[in-house]
């Protein structure tokens, strides 16, 4: 399966004030992206550590109603957050409020600092992943009985290189998988889903592959497509969300077309 070269923004909601990230998100969307994410943190990953910050899915309800086009979701929502058959009706809530245009990242969890001051049980990585493995066909159960059920097969984003369970758990149970790193770490990875995915009796084609970018397309770009890489998704965060490397990432898709 060959997928369509895509485009998408992570902007992370810290440092800012919400009307500045309702604005980043409306120029992203004019600006031609084609998914736009958060992330599922309680307080900044740089800069002040105890800066201005938002949450996630209360935002993500938020840009279903601002937004008419762009596909959006967290990159990604941290599974030990809350129980999975709530987190399948809340995702399926906003897949109905935007017209069918949520994608459902997950993953493990990892930042110790929003387990401990929210009152989570931090545990260890493996109790973690493991917790990530019940609570994925848990989540589609819970789609499969709701009424309504979501307009569409929500996409499953899962996030993480992990070589033994995540990308496992990418191949039995993912939509798209993003990575993290170089080139030379995208291929191998990759390679790796694809063992899993002939493991579990799946077509690899069938997961999109989606790569972290922080330079501009003409150093980068090539090299990514021919390993596979198809969704290419820049970081920006606040006050100011420059999308100026958005924007060329854009203007490369529109010229390859």
């Amino acid at each position: 399966m060959t997928h369509p070269i895509r485009i998408g923004v992570q902007l992370q909601p810290q440092h800012a004030d919400y009307a500045q990230i309702r604005a980043a998100v409306a120029e992203a969307e004019a600006a031609g992206v084609d998914i736009v994410f958060n992330w599922d943190h309680f307080f900044p990953l740089s800069g002040d550590p105890d800066g201005k910050h938002f949450e996630c899915w209360t935002m993500l309800g938020a840009w279903a109603e601002s937004t008419t086009r762009v596909e959006f979701g967290a990159l990604v929502s941290c599974n030990s957050y809350r129980n999975p058959d709530l987190l399948a009706d809340m995702a399926r809530t906003v897949d109905h409020i935007s017209g069918g245009r949520l994608v459902l990242g997950i993953g493990a969890g990892w930042f110790q600092r929003d387990y401990d001051e929210y009152g989570y049980e931090f545990g260890t990585a493996g109790r973690r992943l493991a917790d990530l493995a019940q609570a994925l066909p848990r989540i589609r159960a819970r789609w499969a009985r709701l009424n309504p059920a979501p307009t569409r097969d929500i996409p499953v984003l899962i996030g993480g290189g992990g070589e033994r369970k995540t990308l496992r758990y990418t191949a039995e149970h993912a939509t798209i998988w993003h990575s993290f790193g170089n080139v030379e770490v995208f291929r191998r990875k990759s390679e790796i889903l694809d063992r899993h995915c002939a493991d579990v009796g799946r077509d690899p084609g069938e997961i999109e592959r989606s790569v972290g970018v922080s330079r501009p397309p003409q150093e980068v770009a090539d090299d990514l497509v021919a390993a596979g890489a198809s969704l290419f998704t820049i970081g920006v965060s606040g006050p100011d969300y420059d999308l100026g490397l958005v924007k060329e990432w854009v203007a490369w898709r529109d010229a390859r077309s």
